[in-house]
């Protein structure tokens, strides 16, 4: 009789034993859900909060940029109208930087292209940094030697590039040089020159 019963409570033993792990294992598990739960209502009442400071901030701020900008359009004399002619041309510039930012996505999806990672901007930006950084380095490479090294080793179609590229830039400087003028040759009221 006492090994049956030594059997008895070496068996419950045994089941207590592989119960409690199981108990543990669910109270765990209910305190890390319990856990998450109040985290997640934490952030919540943080984001509310937030939003509600966000909402109470931002028509404060507006009202005191609106009053700032009445007091300073009522400034009289050149700098009034230089207020007034930098505050009419800010919707105008506002307008037109979003259109060019629009113009700029759909260029960029249209050809595919993308921004060049950081080592690429490194590469073509530390030579510059590092000449900048010794002055003595860049006298070397803007001397009238290796400039004429590197127009020989030119290849044709570097040199064809370069030309292209001193055309366009003649051309938009020409182009903008019109548009200043509002006229195609000479100024406007420019008296004729009789020789001197």
């Amino acid at each position: 009789m006492p090994v049956t019963a030594s059997r008895a409570v070496l068996r419950q033993s045994q089941l207590l034993a592989q119960r409690t792990p199981i108990r543990h294992a669910s109270s765990t598990s209910e305190a890390a859900s319990k856990g998450a739960s109040k985290g997640a209502e934490a952030a919540s009442k943080a984001s509310q909060g937030l939003s509600r400071a966000t909402s109470a901030a931002v028509p404060m701020l507006t009202n005191a940029a609106s009053s700032a900008a009445s007091a300073l359009r009522n400034v009289g004399g050149r700098t009034g109208k230089i207020i007034s002619f930098v505050d009419s041309m800010i919707p105008p510039t506002l307008y037109y930087s979003k259109v060019g930012l629009e113009l700029g996505k759909l260029v960029f999806r249209g050809q595919n292209m993308s921004p060049p990672n950081m080592a690429t901007f490194q590469s073509y930006f530390q030579p510059l940094l590092n000449s900048l950084s010794n002055p003595a380095t860049f006298k070397t490479v803007a001397s009238p030697q290796a400039i004429m090294s590197c127009v020989r080793n030119a290849s044709p179609k570097q040199i064809a590039l370069a030309g292209v590229t001193t055309a366009e830039v003649i051309g938009f400087f020409t182009v903008g040089e019109i548009i200043g003028r509002m006229n195609i040759v000479g100024y406007k009221g420019e008296p004729a020159h009789h020789g001197h």
